[in-house]
């Protein structure tokens, strides 16, 4: 019997390689090791399929709230961050296809957008968890703040095989952003 999963993953290199319009039914069989005919009947169509892809792929579900309490904000936000620029450099090349496509294929929307939706309102919560402690300073503009770590982090993660010397060094890179954040809400950081 093949697996639903090995289809999937299949499709996801295929898509991730030639987006949607390259992505074959003929190249997805041949990479999956099963006969187009196996593809129609297990998912209906390739619009169906690669929807499935992108579902499977939407890791928004996997984003982990920040510690509540917080206990050391530096140490978890540098964690979190981190975490977050590996999860985007691996959805990568699947992001810039559903990012390309957009126009074409409205329905991808959800998966391009919908993890940094939730990961903004995550960290958000966080910096109002941060205020309830007095660790953060209630006048800090938080929207912007937030805009700019999440902006960091999709820029980075998204623009830094293009332009690799204009981004810090890959190991400095989540501890630097963090720090900048923390100052811009008014929290305490240390080197």
């Amino acid at each position: 019997m093949i697996s639903r999963e090995r289809i999937l993953e299949a499709a996801a290199r295929v898509y991730s390689k030639h987006g949607f319009r390259g992505a074959t039914t003929r190249l997805i069989a041949a990479e999956a090791g099963v006969n187009e005919v196996t593809l129609f009947r297990t998912f209906g169509s390739k619009g169906a399929l690669l929807d499935a892809v992108l579902e499977e792929n939407d890791s928004c579900d996997e984003v982990d709230p920040l510690p509540d309490p917080p206990v050391d904000p530096q140490r978890e936000l540098t964690d979190w961050v981190s975490m977050h620029l590996e999860r985007i450099r691996h959805l990568r090349p699947m992001l810039i296809h559903a990012i390309s496509e957009y126009e074409e294929r409205p329905e991808v929307a959800d998966f391009a957008c919908r993890g940094r939706i939730d990961v903004h309102r995550h960290v958000t919560e966080y910096v109002e968890r941060l205020h309830k402690l007095g660790l953060a300073d209630r006048d800090a503009d938080v929207e912007a703040a937030v805009t700019m770590l999440i902006s960091s982090v999709m820029s980075d993660a998204m623009g830094r095989p293009m332009a690799p010397n204009t981004f810090l060094p890959p190991d400095e890179a989540a501890p630097r952003y963090v720090r900048c954040f923390l100052r811009m809400i008014g929290a305490p950081v240390s080197r």
